[in-house]
């Protein structure tokens, strides 16, 4: 599978950190990579991995995926993460399958990670 991101719909109900920076609706910062990166997924599964209705769907020397579900209506958003270590960042896509707007429920998540990852990277 690619290392790569696709860039979000025109809908609201996904955030990537390859979106325009000046696209207020979709692009969200990456993740600082401050470790080596098989270490560096080792952590993003333990974070993600711990968060209510999320699955590891696939990992590589260089990105995991994941899919969250929706507990009421069972909707899949997917995400995946990519590490690049020339720019020292991990770059990441998070969107839902379905639907137009998602309540800003993506957006969140991802900001939720951030926070756990910046914790353990102290």
């Amino acid at each position: 599978m690619s290392t790569t991101l696709p860039p979000c719909p025109k809908s609201p109900n996904c955030v990537s950190t390859k979106a325009d920076p000046s696209d207020r609706v979709h692009y969200i910062e990456p993740l600082p990579l401050t470790v080596e990166v098989g270490a560096a997924l080792d952590r993003l599964e333990e974070i993600v991995g711990a968060m209510p209705r999320a699955r590891r769907i696939e990992r590589g020397e260089a990105h995991i995926d994941f899919v969250f579900t929706t507990r009421l209506f069972r909707w899949k958003d997917d995400v995946r993460f990519v590490a690049d270590a020339a720019e020292s960042r991990i770059h990441f896509r998070s969107a839902s399958r379905t639907g137009y707007g998602d309540l800003g429920v993506n957006r969140k998540r991802m900001e939720s990670i951030r926070q756990a990852w910046e914790r353990r990277g102290r």
